[in-house]
């Protein structure tokens, strides 16, 4: 009778105490691995990872609308567990193995405008799985390319996620002389008006929606950065990211409808992209030359 009192105690306290109470009970637990698999219609399945412990564990769950929860250890066996409040928390008992809690989350990620978003906040390491059409998302507004990775690991998480699936793409076709470049613009705002203006050295497009994300691919030999960035006439903030040495990404966020211009320092067929090259490496060949002759 004396072993299983403390049982009964938790048991009452966790129906007695009402689930907005802030309650802790047990050790609250280290976690080994938290990962945040999201599919494609925004349903979302939660896995945490906890280490073996002798004493109870308290786990606090991901703030949502909890379903399907269940605690196994790793060769698929029910533990013994009690959830606490409305589904807030799991207080694990004693277990001499790691205990793998899953469940769904409902109500968490909304969309609008063809995006998704989630204000997440878990103070825990967390690893975040996208569906497979996603490689563009964007943390706290910024711009994070996946390319062949399917996720992102946060620290100490607090942090607005934001992504769109199967983005539309614009592919502009450039001409000039005898090359020919490819811009891409992806967003869900209507494209309109695009030039390529060579003598001021820019890209202009016209956009038709407000505060939605634009990305822009720019082959680096068509215009050279760095860049400055319009909205009419006023100069707007963007980012810019994964340059792999033949093409720059930028990404805005236009608080307005506009004219959108994008100024280079150099273009095509002005400073190819070998020209910096070529020119340090003359100087790293004249100056010695230059520094004989002056001895002489």
């Amino acid at each position: 009778m004396l072993k299983i009192f403390p049982l009964i105690v938790i048991f009452l306290v966790i129906t007695i105490v009402p689930a907005f109470a802030q309650i802790q009970i047990g050790e609250k637990v280290v976690q080994k691995a938290i990962e945040v698999m999201i599919n494609s219609d925004g349903g979302v399945h939660v896995k945490h990872v906890i280490g073996s412990s002798n004493i109870p564990k308290q786990v606090e769950l991901i703030h949502g609308t909890v379903s399907n929860l269940s605690v196994i250890n790793k060769h698929g066996e029910e533990i013994q567990y009690s959830t606490i409040g409305d589904s807030n928390g799991v207080l694990i008992l004693p277990y001499d193995e790691d205990s793998i809690i899953t469940y769904d989350l409902q109500d968490v990620l909304s969309q609008k405008d063809n995006v998704w978003r989630w204000n997440f906040k878990y103070l825990e390491k967390t690893s975040f799985i996208f569906p497979h059409e996603v490689d563009l998302i964007f943390a706290n507004e910024r711009p994070v390319y996946l390319d062949e990775k399917r996720g992102i690991t946060c620290h100490g998480c607090e942090i607005s996620l934001e992504y769109s699936i199967n983005e539309p793409k614009i592919l502009e076709n450039v001409k000039w002389e005898d090359k020919e470049f490819v811009v891409e613009i992806r967003s869900h705002s209507n494209i309109n008006e695009f030039i390529f203006d060579q003598p001021t050295k820019s890209i202009g497009f016209d956009i038709s929606k407000e505060n939605g994300f634009v990305t822009i691919i720019i082959p680096l030999e068509l215009l050279w950065e760095p860049y400055t960035i319009f909205l009419d006439d006023e100069k707007i903030y963007f980012h810019e990211y994964n340059n792999n040495g033949t093409h720059v990404w930028l990404n805005i966020k236009p608080k307005s409808s506009g004219e959108i211009s994008i100024i280079g320092t150099s273009v095509v067929p002005e400073f190819p992209i070998i020209t910096p090259l070529a020119i340090s490496f003359l100087i790293i060949v004249i100056i010695p030359i230059i520094k004989k002759i002056n001895l002489h």
